[in-house]
């Protein structure tokens, strides 16, 4: 049987990865296998510089985090797992599916998605949308073009005016 001191270093490891997934609006779980240290570091990295993180855990560990939060991922925690977790929804996401292109030995397997579980066919589609800043940019410039036929109008309408 183990030790007190190693239960309670597992219940602090589960109180966590809870504290770090609830906190996340995303938890994408990946294999990654064959990869090698340096390219986990460039990920890491990667994800780290927009606001992401990843960590790789024991599958027990992760069973007793995702049970207490009501995520039903067993399905997917066979062999080992990392879990990338971020605030922005998509964005942890778009740097694995990124990252996958580069290098085949990374496999996304399933996540959560703003508090639902989603699977590898979705979160493929989710990793097609553009980012947070995209969508604001792509919005502001069909905005422009109503702001400018606008502008046009008051100025005619102002010239217009000015004739009469």
């Amino acid at each position: 049987m183990a030790s007190e001191k190693v239960i309670a270093q597992k219940k602090a490891l589960v109180e966590e990865i809870i504290t770090s997934f609830k906190k996340a609006n995303s938890v994408i779980l990946f294999e990654y296998q064959g990869l090698d240290v340096s390219d986990m570091t460039k990920l890491r990295r990667e994800l780290r510089a927009n606001n992401a993180d990843m960590k790789v855990y024991k599958n027990n560990l992760l069973r007793r985090a995702l049970a207490e939060l009501k995520y039903d991922l067993h399905d997917y925690l066979i062999g080992p797992k990392a879990v990338a977790y971020g605030e922005d929804a998509i964005l942890p996401l778009k740097k694995l599916a990124d990252f996958q292109k580069k290098n085949e030995k990374l496999v996304i397997k399933a996540g959560v998605v703003e508090g639902k579980v989603v699977s590898p066919d979705k979160l493929k589609e989710l990793a097609l949308l553009p980012s947070r800043e995209g969508l604001i940019t792509m919005f502001a410039g069909g905005l422009i073009s109503y702001v400018r036929d606008f502008a046009i109008c008051i100025d005619l309408h102002c010239q217009n005016l000015e004739n009469n």
